[in-house]
Formats: C-alpha cells, structure tokens, sequence
C-alpha cells in the first residue's frame, strides 16, 4: 500500500502532531502506532508502579543509612526504557490477539494489523525486537528480579484473552500493568516485602479504575462485539465503584508508606492524589467518549504526583 501523509496513516485515537509523524520516516509510522508510541499514556500508567516501588525502597532504605543513591537513579533509567519496551511489545500482542475484534471497533479498526498497513509476520517480528529490549533491561537488575519480571510474561499473556471469559478484564490488565509495584522495590532490596505487596494490590485498583473509564469509549461496539468489560458491567454505577476502588487504593498506599516508614510529604502527595482521584469521579461523563479519554490519560498526572512526593519525603530525610 503506497502511503500518501494522509489521514489514512494514523489511528483514529491518537493525536496527529505526535512527534512521531514530525521525526518518523513514513515507513516507519505503522510500527510507532503497534507500540502506542504516538500515545505515551500507556508506557506513563505502567512506568508508573514501578517508580512508586521504586521510591518507595529508597525511603526505607534512606531511613536506615543504607540507600546507593545512583543506583536508585539508575534503576529509574531502567524502568522508563524497560516500560517504553514492554508496553509496545505488549501492544503488538494485543493487537495480533486482537486482529479480527479490532476490525468490528470503530475506534480501533484503524489499526495497522486490521487495515493491513503491517502484516502478521513484520508484527511479531517487531514485538520480538522490543522483548529484547524488555529484557536486556530486565537482565541489568539483581537476579530476584530477574526471576520475578519473567513470572509477569505469564499474566500479560493471558489478559489479552480476559475479554472473551470473564467481565472483569480490567482485574487481568491491573495484575499485569501492576507488576512494576512489586519490581521496583525488589531491584533495590533483593525480596518482596508487605510495603511492596500493598503498592502492587494498590495498583491493580487504580488500573481498574482509569481502564474502566477507557472502556466506556467501546462500550457499545464491544456489546456488539461480545466483548466483555467492567465498564459493561458496572454501567450506570460506574461512579460508585469507582469511588471504592480509588478509595481503597489510597488506603493501601497510605498503608505502604507506613509499612516502609516514610516521611510526611509522601503522605501529602496521597493528599493530592486523592483530590485528582476525586475530580475524575466527579466529572466523569460515561456517555462522553471524549471526556473518558481525556479522564482517562489525565491518570499520568496522578501517578507522577505520588511519586513525586515521595520523591520530596527522600529528600527530607
């Protein structure tokens, strides 16, 4: 298919003035969408577990006198490239998964596998380059980790089938998406401890949560489709699970913060966050599939605002 710059090159969901139609031959550009890299949100939201974890650490460790400081900023390094790499890798599973429901949505029939701009093959071929990269990245942390970053393959190969058995493919992608949670604390302190358990089942309610509201875009295609889904199955009560599964992931990081002893201005970036939370909930429009995108990626600003205080609380101690 000869490309020509127009529209017929991008996806119907991802901004236009990305940088990567500015940057990217043309050629190019059906591999950067396989990889979602024209939308940044998806790698931000699962970056976004493992700096918590990662920070999370690093006080704990500040606390006892013990914290390699370069190391922290290291692994940080890491877990953004590592993120960047195995969401697309992720992606283009999904997508080769996906390929015939993909071609019955809307919204994603644009797609490169569905509109045949990439074929099966230059997929997996692509999805296997970014695998490396997620695992060059993985083998440069302690081998615990290493161990525990290749236990997650098997959740991220089973989400993208949640959708065909169960109502709650959300819950798969938060077990998957959250993983980072448990990771962060494990490159720094070689185990798993309660403090990191609580920010992974934290994280798995808040992927619930933001992918519930993404969900409500497809909800009449995926009906159609058969495609199952929380925001299907929490219809118009969608505002109350929400404030109890927001709610209670704020307890259990305000519960993992205390586990790991950090100081105060962790605790008032919880405050903020929660307040974010609370905006979402209260704007939300499940019939406004603008509005639930744009609710939906405003989650990044959440995730950075938690890790940013206890990035402060780091740095008072």
């Amino acid at each position: 298919m000869e490309h020509t710059g127009n529209l017929t090159d991008r996806v119907s969901d991802a901004p236009s003035d990305n940088f990567v139609y500015r940057i990217l031959p043309r050629g190019l550009w059906p591999y950067a969408q396989l990889a979602r890299w024209d939308r940044p949100i998806g790698w931000q939201l699962l970056m976004w577990p493992c700096f918590w974890s990662s920070g999370l650490a690093a006080n704990h460790m500040a606390a006892e006198g013990r914290l390699d400081a370069g190391l922290f900023i290291f692994h940080l390094v890491l877990f953004f490239v590592g993120s960047v790499a195995m969401r697309g890798a992720g992606c283009t599973y999904n997508d080769l998964v996906d390929q015939e429901i993909d071609m019955g949505v809307e919204r994603t029939r644009s797609r490169p596998l569905p509109s045949g701009r990439v074929t099966r093959g230059q997929a997996k071929l692509f999805m296997l380059l970014q695998a490396l990269t997620g695992a060059v990245v993985l083998f440069c942390l302690n081998w615990f980790s290493v161990a525990l970053g290749i236990a997650s393959l098997l959740l991220v190969a089973i989400y993208p089938f949640a959708k065909r058995f169960t109502d709650w493919p959300q819950f798969f992608l938060g077990l998957a998406f959250s993983w980072g949670g448990l990771m962060g604390w494990s490159a720094l302190e070689g185990n798993i401890s309660l403090a990191s358990v609580l920010i992974y089942a934290a994280a798995i309610l808040w992927t619930i949560g933001y992918d519930t509201i993404y969900a409500h875009q497809d909800k009449e295609d995926d009906a159609l489709m058969g495609v199952r889904s929380t925001a299907r199955l929490f219809g118009e009560n969608t505002r109350n699970w929400l404030i109890g599964l927001y709610g209670l992931a704020l307890v259990l990081l305000a519960l993992a913060f205390v586990a790991a002893g950090t100081g105060l201005l962790a605790y008032a970036g919880l405050v903020i966050a929660g307040a974010l939370l609370a905006w979402q909930i209260l704007t939300l429009d499940i019939d406004d599939p603008v509005k639930c995108l744009a609710l939906f990626k405003f989650n990044t600003r959440v995730g950075a605002v938690i890790f940013l205080g206890l990035v402060a609380a780091l740095i008072a101690v």
